[in-house]
């Protein structure tokens, strides 16, 4: 069983890099939340709640953490197999869903009211494969990728013939139109837009080894697609980018690197996070965006850290 360091600091936080030390609280450390899930993954924070929500996708149900009297409860189940969440400028949940015995293999939005809007499920007539991580920009547009993951069995979805290529699609935050916005990313997986939104960076997990690309937005389209990092033998999945433009990475693949590795704009790793589990995604929350929650396989992790996450994931 895992127990948290009772010593500060935590020496499950290692700084790669002299500069990882000025994001690094002494006096914090790794905490565990919760356990119990089949895959963790898509957490995103709702302060108005003082709660975390965050997906168990093979569990096929969203689950909330209640920050003040930490128990967890069941949000929504079924869930249609849901992955990624964030929320949108005005505060609602966006999710990306798998697919059920009810439906999905769309982007939903849920409505104050708790009514749940279909966003996408198909495009030019074919349906959606299982969109897998989705973030907003300020304009109030949906980008999210869609690999095929959930329908190639029967354990994060339900198996079915793949009818469109993978892609990154964008959703008008005004008009509904969706536009494929990349076309050549192997395995579209994570994806963040950088702090002043001039940059979308994306994780290719059908890529060996994996890479992150990054895109210069242009508008409503992506343009000059490269390579910011190769992965080497880690495996990063979701990620989420600070006010600094640092991506905090959920990584993983053996007891030495799973956790969190954390790098620079420039793609130089500069610390890292372990965690007993390989984690899968994370998101900035708590009153000051500044407390690291990292879903991690079983378990939801927490770490308060010394900058903020960026609007927007």
């Amino acid at each position: 069983m895992w127990e948290p360091s009772l010593r500060y600091p935590d020496p499950a936080i290692r700084a790669l890099d002299p500069s990882f030390e000025a994001y690094h609280l002494a006096l914090a450390g790794v905490e565990r939340l919760h356990t119990g899930c089949r895959w963790a993954e898509g957490p995103v924070w709702f302060g108005a709640w003082r709660s975390l929500l965050w997906s168990d996708v093979p569990g096929d149900r969203i689950l909330r953490w209640d920050e003040v009297t930490g128990q967890v409860t069941p949000f929504r189940a079924p869930s249609n197999y849901a992955n990624g969440n964030t929320r949108d400028r005005e505060g609602r949940l966006v999710t990306c869903e798998h697919g059920g015995e009810t439906g999905g293999r769309r982007v939903t939005r849920t409505e104050h009211d708790g009514a749940i809007t279909v966003l996408l499920d198909r495009f030019e007539g074919k349906r959606l494969n299982s969109p897998n991580d989705v973030v907003v920009k300020s304009d109030g547009s949906i980008w999210f990728t869609d690999p095929p993951f959930g329908i190639l069995g029967h354990y994060q979805g339900l198996k079915a013939a793949q009818e469109l290529p993978e892609r990154v699609y964008r959703i008008d935050g005004q008009t509904g139109r969706a536009t494929v916005v990349a076309d050549d990313v192997k395995g579209p997986n994570g994806l963040a837009f950088s702090p002043d939104e001039a940059k979308l960076y994306v994780i290719e997990s059908r890529a060996r080894p994996r890479t992150i690309r990054v895109f210069d937005v242009a508008g409503d389209r992506l343009r000059n697609g490269r390579v910011l990092l190769q992965a080497g033998t880690g495996t990063p999945d979701g990620f989420r980018v600070d006010v600094d433009g640092n991506l905090w990475c959920g990584w993983g693949m053996d007891a030495e690197q799973d956790g969190v590795r954390v790098f620079n704009p420039a793609g130089e790793p500069i610390g890292h996070i372990a965690l007993p589990e390989r984690c899968a995604n994370l998101c900035f929350g708590g009153r000051h965006r500044n407390r690291l929650f990292m879903a991690a396989s079983h378990s939801l992790y927490a770490l308060y850290v010394n900058t903020q996450g960026a609007p927007g994931g």
